[in-house]
């Protein structure tokens, strides 16, 4: 595997004109594909179709390929030349619809909150530690202050002469105040760094099973041919590419054929020109025309407004966005990161319960 090979037929502009930069930056070093594999303790094969555009590569990859040329140039990338592939590697992830490359994506996420677990763990510790020398030392003071009204109660006179003689006694109840205080700060501290490692932690349990979902749509769809759709359809509308990637990569093995649009209009646009949808799952927060908006239009239209819709948001399940997503005709509200679990069962629910009423139409 030492020479490149030609870029793959069929490839998105998008994939293609990140596969021509990195092919650039790539033979600028004169080495083979083999040997820069093994420099960087790479899959050679796997390396090879990130240069023919048949993978996208992770964006580590791309910034690995950087360094290495920057030192074989003896000169470093511009700011510029580096931006100019950060944009064709979004574009060309955004564009790119493979399980393989969800796994990725959901990979970066799981990362990302496992980073801060660790961290928030790490946070927790010291402020753990801190909070055991404070209450300590505090413990330290009780026992001198204890000490000395000891003895003023035992001798009224002598306690008198003592405090008219150690006037360090309001220096350490002041010093035993402004640790308190201080104790106060770092268990407000503490709560918050247990809060934020225990939101991380089930985002990780979330993007572990996310990705379990994905593995079990790969094994499957290499062991199952294809067969003819005759499910109902499923639409899918979020304005996050990655969001709607995750999703689609966990509904697949499905016999619902999945449709997907990127905004409100678009899902709007898709209702008027296909028919057979069985659920509708649907983001909130979506710029122009936000989830409640895009519902209310299709609850107005006599062909679909009994097509049941599933609200799916990051903006929590509290009472007041779950009354509104029930008022505006949602059947079902749902938080994100989603359990994919939970996901593909109410899909389920939804398509059998389609697939019944249609049943007693024909029957009838």
């Amino acid at each position: 595997m030492g020479e490149l090979r030609p870029l793959a037929e069929g490839l998105t502009p998008e994939s293609r004109a990140l596969a021509m930069a990195l092919r650039e930056l790539f033979e600028s070093m004169g080495v083979s594909v083999r040997r820069y594999a093994a420099r960087r303790v790479r899959d050679a094969g796997t390396f090879s179709r990130y240069l023919n555009g048949t993978r996208v590569p992770p964006w580590e990859a791309v910034m690995d390929l950087f360094t290495d040329v920057a030192e074989h140039r003896g000169m470093a990338a511009t700011p510029e030349a580096i931006e100019l592939v950060r944009r064709l590697h979004r574009t060309a992830v955004e564009t790119s619809a493979s399980p393989r490359h969800a796994m990725e994506v959901l990979e970066q996420q799981l990362a990302e909150a496992d980073r801060v677990s660790r961290r928030s763990t790490a946070r927790g510790d010291a402020l753990d530690d801190a909070l055991l020398d404070r209450k300590h030392r505090i413990a330290d003071l009780e026992v001198r202050l204890h000490q000395l009204e000891a003895e003023w109660s035992a001798e009224r006179e002598r306690a008198e002469r003592l405090a008219a003689a150690s006037p360090d006694v309001t220096d350490l109840l002041r010093e035993r105040d402004q640790l308190q205080d201080e104790v106060t700060r770092l268990s407000a501290q503490l709560g918050e760094a247990q809060q934020r490692r225990d939101e991380a932690e089930q985002r990780c349990t979330l993007l572990e099973r996310q990705l379990e979902a994905v593995e079990q749509v790969q094994a499957v769809a290499a062991m199952t041919p294809a067969a003819p759709q005759t499910m109902p359809k499923v639409l899918v509308v979020d304005d996050q590419p990655d969001n709607l990637l995750a999703m689609t990569a966990v509904l697949s093995t499905l016999d619902q054929e999945l449709v997907v649009a990127s905004s409100g209009r678009e899902a709007l646009k898709a209702l008027l020109d296909q028919d057979d949808f069985a659920v509708i799952i649907m983001d909130v927060q979506m710029p122009d025309m936000d989830g409640y908006e895009t519902a209310a239009h299709i609850k107005r239209r006599p062909r679909t407004r009994d097509v049941p819709i599933i609200f799916l948001t990051a903006m929590g399940t509290d009472p007041e966005h779950s009354a509104r997503g029930y008022a505006a005709g949602a059947v079902d509200y749902i938080g994100k990161p989603f359990d994919p679990w939970v996901l593909r069962a109410k899909v389920a629910v939804f398509t059998g319960i389609y697939l019944e009423q249609r049943r007693l139409a024909g029957a009838q």
